[in-house]
């Protein structure tokens, strides 16, 4: 018993991710973002809206922008928002329709104040169906930045970063084989990566060629028989 707690402790450690503006990587695909960003407080508008994927980095961007800012994270349901509004907000995936009128209301508050709301979202507000009309419209008049998907290089990269963030040493070759072989989008990184290192700390074994064949010829519901 006292075996399980130790893995279990070590794997969470391992998965903490890096989230400082060092840690970011600027790349074609989001240097558009980082640089609406890096220019707060100067935006025409009370809101900027990033979109991406799953896993392009809109949290990460987020959370560099609110240590920045000194913005505060819209939890919905939390603490009452109270007026005047005294820092920027940072809202990340507002996917749930139950905290529109929530949301609406903050939007309201941060126009009168003077602040500033910073949105991530997968899809653009203009595209949310069956939301309140008046949030779906205030967001979608704000400016609009996306995050592309990654290209080959990116992924790359991006996996170094996450084995890097977890502690894990990984090869070149590893990294080259894998990205050659995988769904290139930064969730599928992710995801492989937390496959990966699973395996590692199951099987007490580097990561190598061989380990990274195995669990990508291995459909995820059996990782534990590698």
């Amino acid at each position: 018993m006292k075996r399980t707690n130790t893995t279990q402790l070590a794997l969470d450690l391992r998965q903490r991710a890096a989230m400082e503006r060092e840690d970011f990587l600027v790349s074609p695909t989001n240097i558009q973002a980082v640089a609406w960003v890096d220019k707060w407080p100067d935006w025409p508008s009370p809101a900027l809206v990033l979109v991406g994927p799953p896993g392009c980095g809109k949290t990460h961007l987020g959370q560099v922008w609110r240590k920045r800012a000194g913005a505060s994270v819209f939890e919905p349901g939390g603490a009452v928002i109270r007026e005047p509004i005294e820092t920027p907000v940072f809202v990340d995936s507002p996917n749930d329709p139950a905290h529109d009128e929530e949301l609406f209301h903050l939007y309201n508050s941060i126009a009168a104040s003077g602040k500033h709301l910073l949105v991530a979202t997968e899809v653009p507000p203009v595209r949310w169906n069956g939301r309140l009309p008046d949030l779906k419209s205030r967001l979608s008049a704000a400016p609009h930045i996306n995050i592309e998907a990654p290209n080959e290089t990116l992924i790359a990269a991006v996996m170094m970063k996450m084995f890097a963030d977890q502690q894990i040493d990984v090869g070149a070759e590893v990294i080259s084989y894998l990205v050659n072989r995988m769904e290139r989008s930064f969730e599928a990184a992710r995801l492989l990566v937390d496959r990966l290192n699973n395996a590692s700390l199951a099987t007490k074994r580097r990561i190598t060629v061989p380990l990274a064949r195995e669990v990508i010829q291995t459909p995820p519901k059996q990782d534990k028989e590698i």
